[in-house]
């Protein structure tokens, strides 16, 4: 017989809510009626007269009622297994012939489920505020009655099937049925002068386009399907301490986890961390470039949404869109999104995208939800398999678009295990109370935007290949031995532990450790070894500068201060006549260097910039305030600045030496111009005064030229725009010789010309 769940007592008078779909679940819910509610009323969710039923004058508790199905235990765990989906049968909806026989062979997979009650009166109340109706309206009324019975039931299942399978129904009809949606569609039809049902029309085809319809056996379909593309790759490590702070936040509230962009795999992941841990499925938002078949038909029913790349030209989809989302977050669906609109194609984070955040603000200030929480959240690999064609695009190449080709060619090349991937939570923060700390203003989303992406940056793991690179990256196209490679990460080792920045990194102490990740790099074709010397020399593959840039630049925001504070120093250092106040003047030129990088790193609150400055002058010397600058430099073992900002310094010079070139007064194409950019920049490395080809890239150009902009240099003017230009290009020179300079400092340590003793 089948077993029983009920969410509390009943003694009123019961009007049971049957959702049946097959007589076998008509006859257990009739069974199970009689034991527990004999003689009570029943009537189908959809029976056309629900809604006259439930307008009379008396208040009986409506009680909803369905039966679960549930898989086959199997070592404990009831998931969806392959041999399910190749026999063509759904184990969460059995097909009619077989329930029967499940029920008597196999009753502890069958259960009769019953929502939370609710009086009649109270449901009709409801309606009314909902719906903007003063009457009850009949057959509105029962469609209500029943969306309300189904989610009831929704809940109540949870209990037993568990959290990951919270999937919202009836989503696009909730949201069309609502009071605050019509009347957003009535006032943007006014807007627009457009009649109001045409309008509502289009956005609730909007809706059916955007919202994600959920079901348990396509969430473990999409699970099943989409392994090979990040199973096999990497062994995962997740902090299971983080997690559990989430959960105990998430019994209140919804989570927003806003992920680093790294790899297609990213949502992938991600979602297998939280199944395994019991977390509701993520609602992830991606680009409709994803949606093709059969990534689209059977995503959007495991939870993705597929949303239009750019639509800010259509105020009916933002309409969609922005309803949606303020849906998901009032019924406390989690929420996953990449703030940096795409993957990163440097390893480091692009500067965000506000337009989704702006919506749940608004969600916010319109007091439909609470709060939520958001999540910064941190995803980091040893090696990808695709950084190839994000280097290349970073060389003028052409992205190639998404299909099943694509997709078969992801799959082959995800067969392979190239190390970890690590994921870490940052530290969790309310969007009300980050939204009332940044105050008003058109700043106010850009805060809380590079709050999350500092969170991000805080959490980071260090991966043990971002080490090495960082030596091969730093010597040009010169080849290290092993020992020189020691001799460059050792120190940073050093720094790590004393600043207690994540990662597991310790392994680098011996040089069996890095002899291998050494080796990795080789057999991924990044880097190249010649051992037909007295001993195996290594350096970065010819055409795989940019892939190594990229596992490199997934630590730089770590020693990014550090680097800072090396050329402060050196500016103190070799002033002539020397600054009267050292610190000062250091001081000053940090903050200036600070301006130079915000297109490129995110730094937080001047105040706690200068805090973290003082902290690395302290880690280089406890004694720092009354060490002449020039000691304290001579005094490291491995200096960083030019390792660390090289790059994107020198591409900061292509762009500023070529706005300086221009005609002020001449019109600007930033296309065109990038373009340039990219063939400047090819001859200034081949004539020696770039570093390394990593500073020609298309998105390192971008990121200069929109300081550029901020800085008033682009847009046309008169004598004044030349002379700001020229002062930029000055200013970058200045530090790229600066730069230079601690290079051929590091060199000489590198090469044991000084010792500590002699420095």
């Amino acid at each position: 017989m089948a077993t029983v769940t009920e969410r509390r007592s009943i003694t009123d008078p019961v009007v049971l809510l049957v959702d049946a779909r097959t007589p076998t679940e008509r006859e257990l819910i009739a069974t199970w009626a009689g034991e527990h509610h004999p003689g009570a009323e029943q009537l189908d969710h959809d029976d056309p007269g629900l809604g006259r039923r439930l307008e009379r004058g008396d208040d009986p508790l409506v009680l909803p009622v369905r039966v679960t199905w549930l898989p086959r235990e199997r070592d404990g765990d009831r998931s969806v297994r392959p041999a399910d989906l190749l026999a063509l049968t759904n184990p969460h909806r059995p097909w009619s012939r077989l329930q029967a026989r499940i029920a008597r062979r196999e009753p502890d997979r069958v259960t009769v489920t019953a929502g939370e009650p609710a009086h009649a009166m109270d449901l009709r109340r409801r309606f009314r505020a909902e719906a903007g109706r003063p009457g009850g309206g009949g057959e509105a009324l029962g469609a209500f009655v029943a969306r309300q019975g189904h989610l009831a039931c929704e809940r109540a299942e949870r209990a037993i099937i568990g959290d990951r399978y919270k999937v919202p129904r009836l989503v696009a009809e909730q949201i069309t049925a609502s009071k605050v949606f019509r009347e957003k569609v009535a006032e943007l039809a006014t807007r627009l002068d457009r009649p109001y049902e045409e309008v509502l029309a289009e956005a609730t085809d909007c809706l059916q386009e955007v919202a994600a319809v959920q079901s348990r056996l396509a969430i473990d379909a999409w699970r099943l399907v989409m392994r090979p593309l990040h199973a096999n790759a990497w062994d995962v490590d997740v902090d299971v301490q983080s997690l559990e702070r989430l959960r105990e936040l998430n019994r209140r509230h919804a989570l927003v986890f806003l992920p680093s962009h790294r790899s297609y795999a990213d949502p992938l992941v991600l979602a297998q961390v939280l199944h395994d841990h019991d977390f509701p499925r993520n609602h992830v938002l991606g680009g409709a470039n994803l949606s093709f078949w059969p990534i689209g038909p059977l995503g959007k029913r495991a939870g993705l949404i597929f949303i239009r790349r750019t639509f800010g030209d259509d105020p009916v989809y933002k309409l969609a869109v922005r309803e949606y989302l303020a849906h998901l977050a009032a019924k406390r669906f989690n929420v996953e999104w990449y703030l940096e609109g795409g993957r990163t194609r440097t390893g480091k984070l692009r500067p965000p995208k506000y337009g989704l955040l702006h919506y749940l603000a608004q969600t916010l200030q319109d007091e439909r939800v609470e709060d939520v929480i958001l999540v910064p959240t941190s995803m980091v690999y040893d090696q990808l398999q695709e950084v190839g064609a994000m280097a290349a695009e970073q060389g003028g190449a052409t992205k190639k678009g998404e299909g099943l080709g694509w997709l078969a060619n992801y799959i082959r090349a995800q067969r392979t295990n190239v190390g970890r991937a690590q994921v870490r939570f940052g530290e969790p923060f309310s969007l009300r109370d980050a939204l009332a700390e940044a105050g008003e203003g058109r700043a106010r989303l850009e805060k809380v935007a590079f709050r999350i992406c500092d969170g991000i940056n805080r959490t980071t793991p260090l991966a043990s290949t971002s080490f090495v690179t960082l030596a091969l990256l730093g010597v040009r196209d010169r080849a290290l031995t092993l020992e020189q490679v020691r001799r460059v990460i050792t120190p940073l080792l050093e720094h790590v532990e004393a600043r207690e920045i994540p990662g597991q990194v310790g392994e680098l102490r011996r040089p069996a450790a890095v002899r291998r990740v050494l080796d990795a790099l080789c057999e991924a074709g990044v880097a190249q070894c010649f051992d037909g010397g007295t001993e195996p020399v290594w350096q970065i593959a010819p055409g795989h500068h940019h892939v190594a840039a990229f596992y490199r630049n997934g630590a730089l925001h770590h020693f990014v201060v550090r680097a800072i504070a090396e050329l402060a120093l050196l500016r103190a250092a070799s002033a002539d006549p020397p600054p009267q106040d050292p610190i000062a003047a250091a001081t000053q030129d940090a903050l200036a260097l600070r301006d130079l990088l915000k297109f490129e790193f995110f730094f937080g609150p001047k105040e706690r910039f200068l805090q973290e400055l003082r902290a690395e002058m302290a880690h280089m010397d406890p004694d720092w305030e009354r060490v002449p600058a020039a000691r304290l430099l001579a005094g490291r073992r491995t200096l960083v600045a030019d390792r660390a900002l090289r790059s994107f310094v020198d591409a900061q010079l292509v762009v500023a030496e070529q706005l300086a070139a221009r005609d002020p007064r001449e019109g600007f194409d930033r296309a065109a111009f990038l373009d340039t950019c990219l063939g400047v920049g090819r001859q200034m490395l081949l004539q020696g005064r770039l570093h390394g080809a990593e500073s020609v890239s298309q998105e390192l150009f971008a990121s200069a030229l929109q300081l550029a902009a901020n800085r008033d240099l682009v847009d046309p003017g008169r004598d004044e725009v030349r002379v700001a230009r020229e002062a930029w290009r000055d200013e970058v020179r200045d530090v790229v010789d600066r730069l230079a300079r601690i290079g051929q400092l590091d060199s000489a340590l590198l090469e044991g010309v000084l010792d500590d003793d002699a420095a």
